[in-house]
């Protein structure tokens, strides 16, 4: 007689338990994947987080970096009261060097200090109402001009040397501030901050170290910008004497 007794457990036959477990490995699986392929697709896995804040945040964070960084380069077209500039100028908070070009014509710039020189071709000078003309334009031609800070062409060219007033009137956004839009400036990525849907200026933020504004375009099509080498040095140097014409208190009637 046996000893083991038998067994009085009932069992579903031994295909009836695999759908279940199917279905329960199956849905385990699907919601791993979901949870994986979420992850892959976060825009800001592995970035600074500011792609997480709202709109007016991330620009508050891309002036104050702006304005914390000691310097800058900044390139691209600003169009102004029917002019459009080339500004190709290395910026820092004693001075500034670097060229800005017009339609007619080009000139490089250069302050140290509070000393503003400005290199321009005689062709340059010739045509400047402010300026000297007649034969003195021939001996600017080509030489830095120390441009006395009462005179009209040092009030209207310092503030493409000045980072924090140059930077202040190009960062500003007009209209309601929305982001989201994520892409790449040189290779960096970035969220954009849209004002006006677009129409009031479009700023580019990194989203990788420090949140810098890394390109901006311009409200009405007023130009586009990159700004990159933030606080990297600038060589900032007063040129020798013998490359100076110093026109003393104002370079306008000079001869």
């Amino acid at each position: 007689m046996s000893v083991i007794p038998p067994d009085t457990t009932r069992r579903p036959p031994a295909g009836s338990r695999r759908p279940g477990l199917v279905a329960r490995v199956a849905a385990a699986c699907a919601a791993l994947t979901a949870t994986v392929a979420g992850c892959a697709e976060d825009p800001d896995a592995g970035t600074n987080g500011v792609g997480r804040l709202p709109a007016a945040q991330i620009a508050a964070k891309a002036k104050a970096a702006a304005a914390k960084a000691d310097t800058v380069h900044l390139s691209g077209k600003v169009v102004s009261q029917g002019s459009t500039y080339t500004l190709d100028m290395r910026l820092a908070g004693d001075g500034a060097r670097g060229e800005v070009a017009t339609q007619a014509a080009s000139f490089q710039l250069l302050r140290v200090g509070n000393a503003l020189y400005l290199k321009a071709d005689a062709a340059f000078w010739a045509g400047e109402k402010a300026g000297p003309g007649g034969g003195s334009a021939a001996k600017l031609g080509d030489k830095y001009v120390k441009v006395p800070a009462a005179d009209p062409v040092h009030q209207r060219f310092s503030g493409f040397t000045d980072k924090d007033t140059l930077l202040a009137g190009l960062l500003g956004l007009h209209g309601e501030l929305t982001a989201g839009n994520r892409g790449t400036v040189d290779g960096h990525r970035t969220v954009q901050v849209a004002a006006g849907a677009g129409s009031g200026g479009t700023l580019d933020v990194s989203l990788e170290g420090t949140p810098y504004p890394l390109r901006l375009q311009r409200a009405g099509g007023a130009g586009e910008l990159k700004l990159s080498d933030w606080g990297k040095g600038v060589d900032l140097k007063a040129p020798d004497k013998e490359q100076v014409l110093d026109y003393g208190q104002k370079i306008a009637g000079a001869n």
